[in-house]
C-alpha cells in the first residue's frame, strides 16, 4: 500500500472504553482496540491536518485477558467517588496502515508533499512517535515501534472467526467530512486468525450524528510547513 507503515504497539494495560459502561460512572474496555484508539495512536506519532490515517489492519498477538482496579474519580462537582475500572492486560498490537491527502482541506496544499511526509512518519515511528502513546486512555501507557506485520506468533493463529458484536468504530470530524458535525460510527469486527481487517470510515452504515461542529481553520500563518519540519529534521536531505 502506498504510504504506508507497519509497527508494533503495545503497554501494561489498554482501556478502549465501550461508551455503554460510562452511565454510572464504571469503564469497561472493549476487547479489542478501535478503529479511532488505533488512529489517535498513529496521530500521536506524526500528525498534520493536511493528511488523514486509514487503518488497514490490526493483529492481536497477546491472549485478551481483563482486570479490574477500584479509581477514585474526581467528580465534575468536586470531591472523589469510587468506580471500578475493568483494563485490558499486556496488551500487544501490530498495525499496519496508511495514509492519503485529506480531500476536504484544499486550502492545505501547499503541504502536500508525499515523500517527505512519509519519512517524517518513518523517523517518528523509530523515535516512538512526536507525543506520548496512550492505549485508549491517559493512564495506559503506550509504545511504539517499527515491525513487520504478520511477523511471530499470535495467541490467536489458526482461530479461524472470533465475532465481538457492535462497537464503535470511530468518530467523524468536520475536517475529515467536509460536514459541520460531528458523528459516530458503528460496525461488527470479526477477527480471523488474530487478524482484524478494519473497513474504512465511509464503508460504516450505522453512523450517527452527535453534535454540530465546525472545522479548525489552517493555513501557512498558524501551521508549520511539510516542508520546513522535513529541513529540520533531515537537515534538507532527500
Amino acid at each position: 500500500m502506498r504510504n504506508s507503515v507497519e509497527f508494533k504497539v503495545y503497554g501494561d494495560y489498554a482501556l478502549f472504553t465501550d461508551p455503554l459502561t460510562k452511565m454510572g460512572g464504571e469503564k469497561l474496555s472493549y476487547q479489542i482496540p478501535t478503529y479511532q484508539a488505533i488512529k489517535g495512536i498513529l496521530e500521536s506519532v506524526y500528525w498534520k491536518p493536511t493528511i488523514l490515517y486509514v487503518i488497514d489492519e490490526v493483529r492481536v498477538m497477546n491472549p485478551i485477558r481483563m482486570e479490574s482496579k477500584g479509581i477514585r474519580p474526581i467528580e465534575y462537582g468536586g470531591g472523589n467517588t469510587l468506580a471500578n475500572y475493568t483494563y485490558l492486560k499486556d496488551v500487544c498490537y501490530q498495525v499496519r496502515a496508511h495514509f492519503i491527502f485529506n480531500p476536504h482541506r484544499p486550502d492545505l496544499a501547499f503541504d502536500r508533499n508525499e515523500h517527505k511526509h512519509h519519512n517524517i512518519l518513518k523517523r517518528s515511528l523509530k523515535a516512538g512517535g512526536r507525543r506520548d502513546i496512550f492505549l485508549g486512555t491517559r493512564e495506559c501507557q503506550g509504545y511504539v515501534e517499527p515491525c513487520v506485520f504478520g511477523e511471530g506468533e499470535s495467541a490467536y493463529d489458526g482461530i479461524e472467526e472470533i465475532h465481538f458484536g457492535t462497537m464503535v468504530h470511530g468518530i467523524n470530524y468536520p475536517d475529515e467530512t467536509g460536514k459541520d458535525q460531528m458523528e459516530i460510527r458503528l460496525w461488527n469486527p470479526v477477527m480471523k486468525n488474530g487478524v482484524i481487517s478494519f473497513i474504512r470510515p465511509d464503508q460504516c452504515t450505522q453512523v450517527r450524528p452527535i453534535a454540530d461542529m465546525k472545522a479548525k481553520h489552517f493555513d501557512e500563518k498558524n501551521m508549520e510547513s511539510v516542508e520546513r519540519l522535513y529541513e529540520e529534521l533531515e537537515g534538507g536531505r532527500e
